[in-house]
């Protein structure tokens, strides 16, 4: 079994236990590696982070296929966890959604999660005055259809997210769109919502016949109180900390700039930041020089 197959199939096998896969969000490969060595159970490649961290852009589909493809690219090769990668709404039509299932399944990505809003996207978390549109159940089910077909291997993943509740349609729109999207082939529905009570999430559990059948994945970044065993046991088998450490790393950036701004020297943000042998360490600089040694 080859290292993609070896991923695919430990997320495969998460997805059907009892308790849910945890994924945390990450932009590099570093962070990857530090969620790896925390424990955690897979990476989700967020599109918010690498828009974010990697081109200082909105996550409005500014960037490309092919950059969120290099990004996970290093991720990945960072890190033995299964890779779930964010792809927005497959950077397209019909064709592209296909194009992007093709590119990552080839680099030996885990999953992917494609959305059913419109392109340009609108990210879920923004606030502000927007309209939000998304494709049509039917068109949408026919972009994961042929997706679906056109996929090489049978342990790749992919995860449709339905953005229904997200755009105020309503549970009964959303569980009509989880069930079109299942039959078209989608091996997990990510439903998402913004109300912080849960109730609305708890609405479509309770409506939809696809709890118990199909894996389902939750982001709470919304409701963010929710522990993950509570939402295991509402039906829940996978849930991503989606931005987390980009967050964490903006705050602590943020904060030793201020610092050092203040009293230019730098010693002074020492105590709040890694030492340069941690870094060192992390990166395995000993034992990469160690190898290029030659033996007396």
């Amino acid at each position: 079994m080859n290292t993609a197959e070896r991923k695919r199939s430990s997320l495969r096998a998460g997805l059907a236990d009892s308790s849910p896969v945890v994924a945390v969000g990450v932009h590099d490969a570093m962070t990857a590696q530090l969620v790896e060595s925390s424990g955690f159970d897979a990476i989700w490649v967020s599109g918010l982070g690498v828009s974010t961290m990697a081109y200082a852009v909105p996550d409005l589909n500014l960037i490309t296929m092919a950059e969120m493809l290099e990004a996970t690219r290093r991720v990945d090769a960072a890190t033995d966890l299964p890779v779930v990668v964010d792809c927005d709404n497959g950077y397209g039509g019909l064709t592209n959604v296909v194009r992007t299932v093709r590119e990552f399944e080839r680099a030996g990505i885990a999953a992917i999660c494609v959305e059913d809003n419109t392109f340009p996207k609108r990210n879920s978390l923004f606030e502000g005055k927007t309209v939000r549109e998304l494709i049509p159940r039917e068109e949408q089910a026919r972009r994961i259809r042929a997706a679906k077909a056109a996929q090489e291997t049978e342990d790749f993943v992919f995860i449709a997210r339905v953005e229904a509740l997200i755009a105020g349609h309503g549970v009964a729109a959303a569980c009509e769109r989880a069930d079109a999207y299942v039959d078209a082939g989608a091996d997990a529905i990510l439903i998402h919502s913004k109300d912080k009570t849960l109730s609305e999430i708890e609405g479509f559990l309770s409506e939809w016949s696809g709890v118990g059948v199909v894996p389902l994945v939750a982001v709470p970044t919304l409701y963010p109180t929710f522990t993950v065993d509570h939402l295991g046991a509402k039906g829940f088998d996978m849930v991503i900390f989606a931005n987390q450490t980009m967050r964490a790393a903006v705050q602590a950036t943020e904060q030793t700039l201020e610092m050092l701004a203040r009293e230019l020297y730098p010693a002074a943000v020492d105590p709040s930041i890694a030492s340069v042998d941690h870094i060192f360490e992390l990166v395995r600089t000993q034992e990469a020089i160690a190898r290029e040694e030659v033996p007396a």
